[in-house]
């Protein structure tokens, strides 16, 4: 079973964006759950959401304490909270920022981890200029299908397509296909190094 924690602040998609990776993996006819953790309830409150995927029927309910990946929507949570917990040595964490490890003073966490799999992609970034507004769940999910290779980018654009219509669900697409092609490039550059 492949775990994934997303982490994020209230109004960002935290919640959609593990839905939308959920309803990717059910179209490659994979087993999959996504279900939301709250905090306080309110616009900017720190949100965490959890998706599960497996070829076989997924049992547990539990929250994602020991995940193999993380998704990173909000990077000022980085310090506010143990965002790490639980990550697995030779697991993915995408982290939507311009900013570099050391910049986000995180280069000495990242030491224990394989480089490759630990990415910053400029989510925010992509989806104002793909979408208009600075949701950033699609950018994440289009870098998340192109580290892991877990769910293809066809798929993530296929739920995207489900959830929306029009300039909203192509704007997405959009940036998702954009930040699978950056994060390829990022790990193809990082395995050349």
């Amino acid at each position: 079973m492949f775990q994934v924690r997303f982490h994020g602040r209230g109004g960002q998609g935290v919640v959609t964006a593990a839905e939308l990776l959920a309803v990717a993996a059910f179209s490659e006819d994979r087993h999959a759950q996504a279900f939301p953790s709250f905090g306080s309830e309110r616009m900017g409150a720190p949100v965490m959401s959890f998706c599960r995927i497996d070829d076989k029927p997924i049992r547990t309910h539990e929250p994602v304490t020991d995940p193999d990946a993380l998704i990173i929507q909000d990077p000022t949570l980085l310090h506010q909270a143990d965002l790490f917990a639980g990550l697995r040595p030779d697991g993915y964490m995408l982290i939507n920022s311009t900013h570099t490890f050391d910049e986000l003073g995180i280069k000495d966490f990242a030491r224990g981890y394989r480089r490759d799999r630990l990415l910053v992609v400029p989510a925010t970034r992509l989806a104002l200029t793909h979408l208009g507004r600075a949701l950033p769940g699609a950018p994440l999910l289009g870098g998340f299908a192109a580290a892991t290779g877990l769910v293809g980018l066809d798929s993530v654009a296929a739920a995207i397509r489900d959830r929306f219509t029009g300039k909203v669900a192509e704007g997405n697409v959009a940036a998702a296909s954009a930040a699978f092609t950056f994060v390829q490039d990022e790990r193809k550059a990082l395995t050349d190094a």
